[in-house]
C-alpha cells in the first residue's frame, strides 16, 4: 500500500501497488481482500516535539486501523514493525531485550511512546484472535534517500562531517531485517516480539568505516555533552525562525551520547540457520549502492 507517491528503488515493478492510507479505514478494508499475509511497516519517525500529535495519530491510530482491518479480513498472519525505541532504550546499565517496555525513565522521546502504544494496539488484535508477531530493530542501515532518516549518515560521511559523539548503539543491515521479518512470517511463531540487531558498535567506529569505504576522511573531533547542549538550542531557534526540522534535538542529542547494547540473542535461536551480515560488509555494499544512485565517484 502506497499513499501518494510508489517507492522506487530496484525490485518495485516486481510489487502489486494499491494506493491507500493507515489512516482511511475504507482504504485498507478494500486493500486487504484477498490478502493472507500483511507486513506493517509504515511509520512516523521524528523525534521533534512538534512532531507528538503526527506521531500519536499515524503510529498508534495507524496501527489499530491496520489490526482492525486485518482482523475483519481474516489474515493469515502479520509482522509488525516496531523499533527498540518502545523498549526503552535509555539504559546503559544493562543490555536490553524483549522484555523490556518503554517508560517516562526510560525513554526520552516522543516517538519511543508511540511505538510502545502502537505495540499495545498489536497485542490488543492478538488477543482478539490475530496471529501476529512483533519486530524491533534498531538502527537499520541501508541504501534508502540519504537525506533523511538514518541513512543521511553516509551522506554526512561522505562530506566528511568532522564531528562524533561517544555514543554507542546497535544497527542492522536492512536486507536481515527483512529476512528476519519473511522467516518469522513463514514459522509457525506467533504472539511474541524480537530485537533485531546485527552488532553492538560505537557511533565513531560506524561512521569511520563508512567514511573509508567511500574514501573519505574518518570523523575526528568529539562532541562534548556542553557542546551538543548548545548546539540543540541553536537549532530549536533557529526552527521556530525557519519551520524547519532541527538537525539536533535534546532528545537525538542524549541518545547519541547513550552507551546502550542490545541482546539479538531470542532471534538466533528461534530462527533456525538465521545469521547476521557482517557490518563491515553491509557498509561496503550500501556505500556502493550510494554511489550508483547518487552517481557519486
Amino acid at each position: 500500500v502506497y499513499r501518494s507517491v510508489i517507492p522506487q528503488f530496484p525490485g518495485t515493478e516486481r510489487i502489486d501497488w494499491v494506493k491507500g492510507d493507515i489512516l482511511d479505514i475504507i482504504s485498507l478494508e478494500e486493500a486487504m481482500q484477498g490478502v493472507s499475509q500483511v507486513y506493517h511497516c509504515a511509520a512516523v519517525v521524528s523525534f521533534h516535539p512538534s512532531q507528538r500529535k503526527n506521531l500519536h495519530h499515524v503510529n498508534i491510530e495507524g496501527t489499530a486501523n491496520v489490526v482492525n482491518a486485518s482482523l475483519d479480513a481474516g489474515i493469515s498472519k502479520m509482522v509488525f514493525m516496531s523499533s527498540v525505541a518502545a523498549l526503552g532504550r535509555i539504559r546503559e546499565d544493562v543490555m536490553i531485550d524483549e522484555t523490556m517496555n518503554w517508560t517516562p525513565e526510560t525513554s526520552n522521546s516522543e516517538y519511543g511512546k508511540s511505538k510502545y502504544m502502537a505495540e499495545m494496539e498489536v497485542w490488543r488484535g492478538i488477543g482478539e484472535g490475530l496471529n501476529a508477531v512483533i519486530v524491533n530493530p534498531v538502527i537499520i542501515l541501508g541504501a534508502g534517500d540519504w537525506n533523511s532518516g538514518s541513512t543521511a549518515i553516509f551522506k554526512s560521511a561522505y562530506d566528511e562531517f568532522p564531528w562524533y559523539t561517544e555514543g554507542m548503539s546497535g544497527f542492522v543491515d536492512v536486507q536481515d531485517v527483512v529476512k528476519a521479518m519473511i522467516a518469522l512470517m513463514e514459522s509457525n511463531i506467533t504472539a511474541q516480539r524480537f530485537v533485531i540487531s546485527g552488532a553492538n558498535l560505537p557511533y565513531r567506529s560506524v561512521f569511520t568505516m563508512i567514511a573509508q569505504a567511500f574514501g573519505k576522511k574518518p570523523p575526528h573531533k568529539k562532541v562534548t555533552a556542553w557542546m551538543a547542549a548548545i548546539v540543540w538550542r541553536l537549532e530549536a531557534i533557529k526552527s521556530s525562525f525557519t519551520g524547519k526540522s532541527p538537525l539536533l534535538t535534546k532528545e537525538t542529542a542524549k541518545t547519541a551520547r547513550a552507551k546502550v547494547r542490545f541482546n539479538n540473542e531470542k532471534l538466533l535461536k528461534a530462527v533456525s540457520g538465521f545469521q547476521y551480515t557482517a557490518m563491515e560488509q553491509s557498509i561496503m555494499r550500501i556505500c556502493e549502492e550510494l554511489k550508483l544512485k547518487y552517481r557519486l565517484p
